[in-house]
């Protein structure tokens, strides 16, 4: 309880920090709320109106099919979220996973667990979800599944670190000398020792993927019609930025931000969760 209370101290200290996370909880709010404040339906298109600018009745203006910006923006940032969120916790299963296993069992396992992962860091990982996306289809399951499966490579290094020291602690030997099963130990003891850059890399791994959702729907391979990202609705504003630069800007805008806001909130977590820090508190 006092280390909680220290690191939240600490992290309270990290101004930028504390300016992200109210930026996101704004964004985490207006992206739950989206159904119940989006003035209009975000799909419903009105030709004949096509895109207007910014004003009182369509305050982010609407697009070249007449729909209303602001109610897209808002329902985007629903999906954003949710492939950040969800490819995150692909991504956070399967390195935790493959990082407490070669980190626990060591020896020749470890060598050839952590070799196979020094492997796949010099390999185009976008090359593969591209491939994945063309080869299974393009749909919001195989995004998360695709941008996870592409971002545990350093989680896995982060946890066999965290694994190969916390082994070797009193509690755990002590635990073994009990005759408790290898699986539980790492999964009731180890694992959550190490929850702190567990915690700190998947915040910062949130922004990446939904950057790289991002690009791969300027690829066309991102969240498909008719729901929409913010990813989305920037890659189809982009060809129109010259004549409706709102279209891309606002939504651009909002991804900016949060990508801002998450990177902030990381780094405070990273100092608040600092052992060096700890020793001093």
């Amino acid at each position: 309880m006092r280390n909680d209370r220290s690191r939240w101290r600490r992290f309270r200290r990290h101004r930028a920090a504390m300016i992200g996370l109210a930026i996101l909880i704004l964004m985490i709010v207006a992206a739950v709320a989206a159904p119940f404040i989006a003035p209009f339906d975000p799909e419903a298109q009105d030709l004949a109106l096509g895109p207007i600018h910014p004003e009182a009745d369509h305050l982010m203006g609407t697009d070249h099919e007449g729909r209303d910006m602001f109610s897209r923006t808002l329902h985007g940032a629903r999906i954003s979220f949710l492939v950040g969120i969800v490819a995150t916790l692909v991504a956070v299963v399967i390195g935790v996973g493959w990082g407490a296993t070669a980190g626990w069992v060591g020896g020749r396992t470890d060598q050839m667990m952590m070799r196979i992962v020094d492997l796949l860091y010099g390999l185009p990982y976008m090359f593969f979800v591209i491939i994945l996306m063309v080869w299974f289809g393009r749909s919001l399951v195989n995004v998360f599944i695709g941008l996870g499966a592409v971002s545990w490579l350093t989680m896995s290094r982060i946890v066999r670190s965290q694994v190969l020291a916390i082994r070797q602690q009193d509690f755990v030997l002590a635990a073994r000398v009990a005759g408790v099963a290898p699986w539980r130990i790492v999964t009731r003891h180890i694992v959550p020792n190490a929850l702190g850059p567990i915690v700190v890399y998947a915040t910062l791994t949130v922004p990446r993927v939904m950057l790289e959702e991002a690009f791969l729907s300027f690829l066309g391979l991102g969240v498909q019609p008719p729901a929409a990202s913010w990813g989305s609705l920037i890659a189809d504003g982009a060809s129109l930025f010259r004549e409706y630069p709102w279209l891309l800007g606002f939504p651009g805008i909002c991804l900016t931000l949060t990508l801002l806001a998450l990177n902030f909130v990381g780094d405070g977590l990273r100092d608040a969760f600092d052992p060096r820090a700890e020793a001093r508190s």
